[in-house]
């Protein structure tokens, strides 16, 4: 066990010493020249001598505070030199813990502008779908998906969660050559549904008139644990998937996914949030951060309330 006195009353010697004046060192410190009086005297107390001799104007070391001072001052410049180490470390690097499906669709494909446009900042991204302690260091920043509301942190909504049904258009065509016609929403309840059961799909059904029993929601089907590995099994032709349209567009424009009702989304009653500790709000990198992200998200959001764009391959014709 450390038999140290106090840190305050070292602190508050140390600054006195140094300046030579309880009124510099209480200014320095942020405290008043009363309380900077105070904690020297408690240390004198407990040393049992006297560390100053007061004069008009300035505080002068006796023998004892002449002994202690230069211990004393390299002490704490080894300490803000340890700090001032983290610090550097810390903003030069920037954690950002995501959600799979808006890393692999939204974030991975701009994040490399971001630190073009801020090359002393390293960046990471790490994908997870559960919760992150933000405050013990496993991230700077998290987007994530919720109601908001969380405590203590600083939120911005990005944007509403929203769905409709996509697949590749080789799949759409082949189940309208089946049909003979083209496909309706009742036509949902046959074809092969990517998580047939999500209450997704549920909403949607309800959302466009589509009576839906028990029987097809419950049907059996290809189950995948996250949207983005959902969208890529559409555009692999293995059925219909339930996406976010802001998400999928530039897939549509490629001619990878298509949108058989493009006038028929739905709206969860949740959005994508940029969360980060509201103590760390000025924090120069998360600062940065968040003046890219929000620009670009609203961009993202503008084009895709512009509507669907014409796939690459029509667009050539």
């Amino acid at each position: 066990m450390r038999r140290l006195p106090p840190l305050a009353a070292i602190r508050a010697f140390e600054a006195a010493a140094r300046t030579e004046n309880f009124t510099a060192a209480a200014a320095e410190l942020g405290m008043t020249q009363a309380a900077v009086s105070y904690q020297v005297k408690s240390l004198e107390e407990r040393l049992g001598a006297p560390l100053f001799i007061r004069e008009k104007g300035r505080a002068r070391l006796t023998p004892l505070g002449q002994r202690l001072l230069p211990s004393l001052s390299s002490a704490f410049d080894t300490l803000e030199s340890a700090f001032a180490s983290h610090r550097e470390e810390d903003e030069s690097l920037l954690t950002i813990t995501t959600t799979h499906t808006f890393a692999n669709t939204w974030l991975a494909w701009r994040l490399g502008a971001f630190q073009m446009e801020h090359t002393d900042l390293a960046v990471r991204m790490t994908t997870s779908n559960e919760l992150c302690d933000l405050r013990a260091g496993d991230a700077d920043v998290a987007i994530r998906a919720g109601n908001g509301g969380w405590e203590g942190f600083e939120h911005h909504r990005l944007f509403e969660s929203s769905f409709t049904p996509m697949s590749s258009p080789e799949c759409i065509a082949e189940t309208e050559r089946k049909l003979g016609r083209r496909i309706e929403p009742n036509d949902m309840l046959d074809v092969n549904r990517i998580n047939p059961s999500d209450e997704w799909w549920q909403q949607w059904f309800s959302d466009n008139g589509v009576p839906a029993d028990d029987a097809a929601l419950r049907r059996p089907g290809i189950r995948l644990e996250n949207q983005a590995n959902e969208g890529h099994a559409a555009m692999a032709g293995q059925g219909f998937a339930l996406l976010t349209p802001l998400l999928w567009k530039g897939d549509v424009a490629a001619g990878r996914l298509a949108v058989p009702f493009p006038d028929r989304v739905s709206a969860r009653a949740w959005s994508y949030w940029l969360v980060y500790p509201t103590e760390r709000r000025l924090t120069p990198k998360i600062k940065r951060f968040r003046e890219w992200l929000l620009p670009e998200i609203e961009r993202s959001v503008a084009d895709a309330a512009g509507g669907w764009p014409q796939p690459a391959a029509e667009a050539a014709e």
